[in-house]
């Protein structure tokens, strides 16, 4: 008699992981899963290479961000269906199957991403790579499979709110302000200096991942928001994003005020080579709490990430492609589902096991890839959300138009010359 129904007590997965929305908003999950190992790898080297000078650039990604993101928020509150639905109703199956081998590709690399965070992260503690990535992989497995949903649910609050300790590093670096203030305001470009633009794409990338879109949309339908909920939601993504960005600048201003700035006073600090260097760096330089709290970041965002990414995707993928997705079903009942979900998680950890690997090399060619690849998903986002059959009276502004639209532009030009200049280095000055 006391017993929950079995189709109440053992909803999907990705569901119940969602409703954590219910507490602190589809925006603020969002944004603290786009801040993975990638994001932290690629910020702190943003910092570590060019100092603050990098930091005017979040402003304008800050508003593209929240542009796209409300426009995948307004989706899902309009038409009560994710963004790999739509673009299977709109696009046709050939499309769609294009654009989720991409996806599943990408988010592969990415949870790759996430296991060399962990492995860099314990190996800052003397555990081998080789031990910490299997166990976290079994883990992970365990948790997803095995976890009662509401432990899984409150887990991942706790998980999101740790990127906080990222303010307190960047605190205890004891940055010049004055000249992190001038930076935010005052753009800076320097095309010919190497690994510019790469690091300018790649910032790009990490912040506004294509998967992201896809994990919020799928987090607005499945809490159940309607058109009546759109000024809340807006509020949530917008609060969202700021903290996604702020949590970035944090990241940035550590390593610029310690490896960057004992650089340019002749320390001669080797940039770091892999993700954990950045909190081994740290330790001299801004004392071994900052250390600390930026090693325990990394291996929380590896953790967190690597539980999100596999199952979103496995979903996402079953959703535009037409086939069942469910956790608590059988493997006979729903094997895509379950072959992806493994396959994403099992390859993911292989990749970084390869031995003689560069991590962080890695680890920013996939945010770079990232900014390559994301302008196409956001044309056929704004294609979608301007059709008046699926959005009704909620198309795009033309407001929201000119920023999406500029931000294909830009990320296009900056993408298409970024690749030239890898077969053309004189366009970078090479």
């Amino acid at each position: 008699m006391n017993e929950a129904p079995v189709a109440t007590r053992q909803r999907p997965i990705l569901r119940r992981l969602l409703l954590v929305a219910a507490v602190l908003g589809p925006g603020f999950i969002t944004a603290s899963a786009g801040n993975d190992v990638g994001g932290i790898a690629t910020y702190s080297q943003a910092g570590a290479q060019f100092g603050y000078s990098l930091l005017w650039s979040l402003i304008p990604i800050a508003v593209a961000l929240i542009v796209v993101q409300e426009m995948a928020t307004r989706m899902g509150c309009v038409t009560g269906k994710g963004l790999a639905a739509l673009f299977r109703e709109n696009f046709g199956v050939r499309t769609s199957f294009i654009a989720m081998a991409t996806l599943f590709f990408i988010n592969t690399l990415i949870t790759s991403t996430e296991f060399a965070g962990i492995r860099a992260a314990t190996e800052i503690f003397h555990v081998s790579g080789y031990i910490s990535v299997p166990v976290a992989l079994v883990a992970v497995f365990f948790f997803v499979l095995r976890f009662n949903n509401r432990v899984v649910e409150r887990t991942f609050v706790v998980l999101s709110l740790v990127y906080l300790t990222y303010i307190a590093s960047a605190i205890l670096a004891h940055p010049d302000w004055k000249a992190v203030a001038h930076a935010a305001v005052v753009p800076s470009f320097d095309l010919r200096t190497a690994g510019w633009l790469a690091m300018l794409v790649g910032i790009i990338g990490t912040t506004i991942s294509p998967y992201m879109q896809f994990f919020l949309q799928s987090a607005v339908v499945d809490k159940g928001s309607r058109v009546e909920d759109l000024p809340m939601a807006r509020a949530d993504v917008v609060n969202g994003s700021i903290l996604a960005i702020a949590l970035a600048g944090f990241m940035i201003i550590a390593s610029a005020a310690t490896i960057y700035v004992a650089n340019q006073h002749g320390a001669h600090i080797a940039i770091p080579q892999q993700a954990g260097d950045f909190a081994v760096t740290l330790k001299p330089l801004a004392g071994p709490l900052a250390s600390l709290l930026f090693a325990f970041g990394i291996l929380n965002a590896g953790l967190f990430t690597a539980t999100v990414l596999p199952l979103s995707t496995a979903y996402v993928v079953c959703e535009a492609l037409g086939f069942e997705a469910a956790i608590d079903r059988k493997f006979s009942e729903a094997p895509v589902f379950f072959t992806l979900f493994a396959a994403g998680l099992v390859l993911g950890a292989v990749i970084v096991l390869i031995p003689g690997l560069p991590l962080l090399r890695f680890i920013l060619f996939s945010q770079v890839l990232q900014g390559i690849l994301l302008p196409a998903e956001l044309v056929l986002m704004l294609i979608v959300i301007n059709r008046k059959s699926v959005m009704g009276a909620y198309t795009n502004s033309r407001a929201a138009n000119v920023v999406a639209w500029t931000t294909v532009i830009v990320i296009g030009c900056l993408s298409v010359v970024y690749v030239l200049g890898q077969f053309i280095p004189q366009l970078l000055g090479g």
